[in-house]
């Protein structure tokens, strides 16, 4: 079996002409969508995807601000800075890049967020709407998953719905921005859902709910976790790993996935790569996200 590479950049970028007619017209009105992205220390992750969406943000003609703070930053500073995001007219949705300082807590800034504002459902209101099934935004990592294997099976002349309901899904990774937002939306798809993480691996488990995966999602940090003979024949398997990888020669930085891409394709069905797969759909997602916001603040939409 020859694995079908999803082709992320062209879902994204019909996404992105979706999304564009929506901020024009928002524009006729009189409203422009506003981004505003609170960064601290110099994570080469953080910064890659800061530029991605400031580059995004650009081209579709919304407000973009970068809160740039210090890897010393303290909690109660970088708390201010999200205040004062939370309060600008001009900003329609802030995210809070990770990884953050050690003496910064996650779960401070989240709850500092306006939950108007929280475009990535992280503020304990959201994440609570969320695992109710009335999400006013779906976190963009999880949501792209899902939008790419939905786009997949139809493009593949398959009912979505009746797929999730009759396969077992296994997702890797159990953070509180993919991880377990992605559990909650193969739910509500009526898949059978398992959750593996590192508790997991240690106990020797993984590979054995890997391996009976109709769809495994992948979003663990660990490049290369899991290969071809942890898989079964005719999986549809999405990477959402981005690991930067440096050339011990050239010093140059490449990115891979969490998937052993070749072993994997092997087997597939189907999958994603790293770069061009569940990557660039996230980046308009975003900003998706911060349009609803827009939309909901001129009074456009009610959710919740």
């Amino acid at each position: 079996m020859v694995a079908k590479t999803i082709d992320g950049e062209r879902y994204a970028a019909d996404l992105g002409q979706q999304l564009a007619a929506e901020v024009e017209q928002l524009a006729r009105r009189g409203v422009r969508p506003g981004l505003a992205t609170v960064m601290a220390g110099d994570s080469y992750a953080a910064r890659a995807y800061e530029r991605r969406l400031y580059g995004l943000a650009r081209k579709l003609g919304c407000y973009y601000v970068c809160a740039a703070l210090p890897e010393n930053v303290d909690e109660a500073e970088a708390v201010a800075v999200v205040d004062k995001l939370d309060a600008d007219h001009r900003v329609s949705g802030v995210l809070v890049l990770r990884p953050l300082p050690s003496q910064v807590s996650e779960v401070a800034l989240y709850r500092a967020l306006d939950p108007l504002k929280d475009i990535e459902a992280v503020h304990p209101a959201n994440a609570g709407l969320l695992t109710l099934d009335r999400p006013r935004y779906v976190p963009s990592t999880p949501a792209s998953a899902f939008y790419m294997l939905d786009r997949y099976f139809r493009d593949s002349g398959r009912d979505p719905n009746g797929v999730y309901a009759n396969s077992n899904m296994v997702l890797v990774g159990r953070s509180n921005n993919v991880g377990k937002p992605a559990v909650l939306l193969g739910l509500s798809r009526n898949a059978t859902v398992i959750s593996c993480d590192a508790h997991s691996f240690k106990a020797g488990l993984l590979y054995e709910h890997t391996s009976n995966a109709d769809i495994l999602i992948v979003a663990a940090g660990v490049p290369g976790l899991v290969a071809g003979e942890h898989v079964k024949r005719g999986v549809v398997a999405i990477d959402i790993g981005i690991n930067p990888i440096e050339d011990p020669l050239t010093g140059e930085v490449r990115l891979v996935g969490d998937l052993d891409f070749d072993s994997v394709a092997d087997k597939a069905e189907a999958i994603s790569p790293v770069p061009g797969g569940v990557g660039p759909i996230t980046d308009v997602w975003l900003l998706r996200n911060t349009v609803l916001a827009a939309t909901a603040a001129a009074g456009g939409i009610e959710r919740g």
